[in-house]
């Protein structure tokens, strides 16, 4: 090949390669948008837009939980320039050494990059941001980020509707990049449970900003922007009256109140006392308050109703009878003698022989100490294990000894003890029923939490099944559609054995231990129980479902170290079914001052943290 064609073939390459080399930059810099968002990034700022948590409210519309604007400084590492310390600190009102730190946390925070925003300054006030808008142009990388923290009509129902706190590093790594630094997550109760309804989605917003990190605009009219979408707002089952009279009524008292509509399961109110104000678990000082609830001897984070297991007394001499006649040893004229108690187990004053009915009304131990004994003697079984078995499987069947799936953070399973539980304390086939015998009167190794007692109330109320126990009635306007909330479960006990029962457990309120509770006009059926407590005093207690025919609502209530279940849990419970029933609790009003007169914790600060 001559010289000028070895010339002209180069000068063909490259023109060929010059050619290949701008139509790429054309490409990249005009036709393909995200190759030009990365070359500018450095004056582009990524905002988010953070969604409106959905509103709260009770099941007749009452607001419960809004929200309230806050204002958090952030920053984009990478972006800051020349910035003079001293006049930050000024403007903010923290020293050298505290924005130091503050850096230096940051940085050691899940998921941080010098090219990610993070939050600086969490809740800054609304005088330090007027503050810090003047100025922000001297501090190129900073900006303010607008978000809602909760705001809680009333000060109760803390226990039900929890409360919002930052994510953890473990937050951070199971949304997969979704949360940040920062961001506020449902921590506890309702908060918590429905956090993906109730969070909503963040929106992102591109600015572009200049060397002095003033806004020149949303960039390319905000094509790469996306909307936040708010949360849905939420209709909790609790009726907010019947809340705020439980709470009223077991202040200086420590315990539980769960209240049950029988028919769909809806919790109607859940009470935990010692409670405290949600309103401390706000703000920016939200942390410290959070450590003094947490040191405060009365435990008023905890949440007794779903958590605390009691031995429940008598009231499970209810679901002795209901075994015993499954079993076949046990009819409504079936009657037993009681000469002060059974055994070890004492009793008090009343008529003998009784057959079930009057057994049931006047709370006799050794009655049902020998329905118990027959249970787990029955010589239709091999052993007394094969027995214990079988009245295992029937108690267990009223939603004892496992949690039932409230839709709550921090259900326990209270403890129902198997037959494997004595076998490992006295071998296999070495027990039988005198063994176990307190069983038989609810003492023993029982542990019933207070969400079970009313749910086991409720099945009696429903004569043989249940629904399980929710809060959350309406979620975005439309009934929870959790599928778990509209089954029927029903016990193992046939449906023909629940009226004798219940004819007993109206005759404890007519005429029987319960005679204090009764409220004119409304029948009711209920059991007391005095439970043993080897800690100290015994619990009073009580269950209890009223109408008797069609009932609107069943409850249990649990007072501890009170003694007996007429003295305090019974007349609670009465206040608040008329409470739900009639809309007032006032005809008894004596009876209404004793119980807010009670101070059975023998301290006049008890309940400092739910101050007004």
């Amino acid at each position: 090949m001559d010289k000028k064609k070895k010339q002209k073939t180069l000068l063909i390459i490259f023109i060929s390669v010059a050619f290949i080399y701008l139509c790429r930059l054309f490409y990249l810099q005009i036709v393909d948008d995200s190759y030009f968002l990365s070359a500018q990034n450095n004056v582009l700022q990524e905002q988010t837009i953070y969604p409106a948590r959905g509103l709260i409210y009770d099941r007749n519309g009452e607001l419960l939980v809004y929200n309230d604007a806050i204002y958090d400084l952030s920053v984009m590492p990478e972006q800051i320039k020349n910035l003079d310390t001293l006049a930050f600190c000024e403007v903010l009102g923290i020293t050298k050494d505290d924005f130091i730190k503050k850096f230096d946390k940051m940085k050691k925070q899940k998921g941080y990059a010098p090219w990610k925003p993070a939050v600086f300054e969490r809740q800054i006030t609304i005088p330090t941001y007027a503050a810090f808008q003047e100025k922000l142009y001297d501090f190129q990388g900073f900006f303010v980020e607008v978000r809602t923290d909760r705001k809680y009509q009333h000060n109760n129902a803390a226990h039900v509707m929890g409360y919002i706190g930052e994510v953890t590093d473990r937050d951070i790594e199971k949304s997969e990049g979704y949360y940040r630094m920062g961001d506020f997550i449902g921590i506890s109760g309702v908060e918590r449970t429905y956090e993906k309804e109730l969070g909503g989605k963040k929106g992102t917003r591109y600015v572009l900003v200049d060397s002095k990190s003033r806004s020149q605009g949303r960039y390319k009219n905000g094509e790469f922007d996306t909307a936040a979408v708010a949360g849905q707002n939420i209709n909790l089952s609790i009726d907010y009256k019947l809340q705020e009279l439980g709470e009223l009524l077991m202040l200086n008292k420590t315990g539980s109140i769960v209240a049950i509509e029988p028919q769909t399961g809806e919790i109607l109110s859940l009470v935990s006392s010692p409670a405290y104000n949600p309103n401390l678990l706000i703000g920016r000082d939200r942390g410290n308050k959070y450590m003094e609830l947490l040191r405060d001897p009365m435990k008023p984070l905890f949440n007794r109703p779903l958590s605390a297991p009691y031995p429940p007394g008598s009231i499970f001499k209810i679901l002795m009878a209901l075994t015993g006649q499954q079993e076949k040893v046990l009819n409504p004229a079936t009657t037993y003698g009681c000469h002060h108690g059974y055994m070890f187990v004492g009793c008090h004053p009343h008529g003998s022989p009784l057959p079930l009915r009057p057994a049931i009304a006047v709370s006799c131990n050794a009655y049902f100490c020998q329905v118990y004994r027959s249970i787990v003697n029955n010589p239709k079984y091999p052993h007394a294990e094969d027995a214990y078995n079988s009245f295992y499987k029937h108690i267990a069947s009223f939603g004892l000894g496992k949690k039932l799936g409230v839709d709550l953070y921090g259900e326990g399973n209270g403890f129902l003890p198997p037959a494997t539980y004595y076998d490992k304390i006295y071998g296999r086939y070495r027990w039988q029923a005198t063994t176990t015998i307190s069983l038989g009167i609810g003492q023993g190794e029982l542990g019933i939490t207070p969400i079970q007692m009313a749910n086991a109330t409720a099945t009696v109320a429903n004569r043989g099944y249940y629904i399980t126990p929710h809060i959350v009635k309406k979620i975005g306007g439309k009934t929870n559609p959790n599928p778990q909330f509209n089954k029927k479960n029903w016990t193992t006990i046939d449906t023909s054995y629940f009226p004798i029962v219940i004819e007993g457990m109206q005759d404890v309120v007519e005429r029987g231990t319960a005679y204090i509770a009764r409220i004119p006009g409304i029948s009711m059926a209920g059991k007391t129980g005095t439970a043993q407590n080897p800690h100290g005093k015994d619990h009073s207690v009580f269950f209890a479902f009223a109408p008797v025919d069609n009932p609107k609502i069943a409850i249990a209530v649990v007072v501890e170290n009170a003694g007996f279940g007429a003295t305090w849990a019974a007349p609670i419970a009465s206040l608040m079914i008329e409470q739900y029933l009639t809309g007032k609790h006032n005809t008894r009003p004596h009876l209404k001052e004793n119980m807010l007169k009670g101070n059975l914790n023998h301290r006049n600060d008890t309940a400092a943290t739910k101050t007004k």
